[in-house]
């Protein structure tokens, strides 16, 4: 009995074998096109946005009512969007400070609609390390949560 159940097993295991196969090329397609675009978001406006202090440029890539949470030189950070953004317009920005500005991107995870990107911004005596949430709206990529924290250099 046991030798007939063997070939019954190893066909329901090919055949589900097959299916996950073609799911995970399907997700890997997707994570291809999903990485690039957040790539994109990330390098085209959310870094040159910070360097620049263009609040316009920023605004494209977050969602209205993201929040923003942290530490900034020891002190707790809580800001709303229009808090954050307010406060980008009215400092100098990186570029015209004339000081070291680096936006890097170190990883980004993506399951289905939403993702989580950590990234490192260097600017003015700050390093931050970034945790920004992004959810996928109406077929674009947003910013909905950022969490930050700076570390010593």
């Amino acid at each position: 009995m046991k030798f007939l159940s063997l070939p019954f097993f190893f066909i329901i295991l090919t055949s589900g074998t097959k299916q996950l196969s073609y799911k995970h090329e399907i997700h890997m397609k997707n994570f291809s096109e999903d990485s690039t675009e957040i790539v994109g978001i990330l390098n085209n406006a959310y870094f040159k946005g910070i360097y620049s202090g263009d609040i316009n440029l920023l605004g494209t890539v977050y969602y209205p009512g993201t929040l923003l949470f942290g530490d900034a030189a020891g002190k707790p950070y809580f800001k709303t969007l229009a808090q954050y953004l307010d406060g980008v317009k009215n400092r100098q920005s990186p570029k015209d400070s004339g000081k070291p500005f680096k936006g890097e991107i170190i990883s980004i995870e993506i399951i289905q609609s939403i993702a989580v990107a950590k990234v490192r911004v260097k600017m003015y005596d700050f390093n931050y390390f970034e945790l920004l949430s992004f959810h996928k709206l109406d077929g674009k990529w947003v910013i909905v949560n950022k969490m930050i924290a700076d570390v010593e250099q």
